[in-house]
């Protein structure tokens, strides 16, 4: 079964950046759309970036410019490079798995606290 491992997450300081990684197995990795969501207490999982089978990418206007999302197929991992880092970027940030047939997978979501 698809399995979604998130590590990278913890605390920096406003200003600073983290990188994530979401190891993938039990998928043809190459051929999934992969993306990053994140969410707090009390609101809906919120949509962060995106990284198709083709390597184009798209963002939330909230991290343009910041967050860069990236894959590695040889390694069936999926990155996001978080910069300039703010505390309303606080949240759980989970991986998805996207297949060619509208199937979507979740990791178990890892903790990034932006605070001073």
């Amino acid at each position: 079964q698809v399995q979604l491992v998130e590590s990278g997450g913890g605390l920096v300081q406003p200003g600073g950046s983290l990188r994530l990684s979401c190891a993938a197995s039990g998928i043809n990795f190459s051929r999934y759309t992969m993306g990053w969501y994140r969410q707090t207490p009390g609101h809906e999982r919120e949509w962060v970036a995106v990284i198709y089978r083709g390597g184009g990418t798209d963002y939330a206007d909230s991290v343009q410019g910041r967050f860069t999302i990236s894959r590695d197929n040889a390694k069936n991992t999926v990155y996001l490079q978080m910069n300039s880092l703010k505390p309303e970027d606080t949240a759980v940030y989970y991986c998805s798995s996207t297949s060619s047939m509208g199937s979507k997978d979740w990791g178990q979501g890892t903790q990034v606290t932006v605070s001073s």
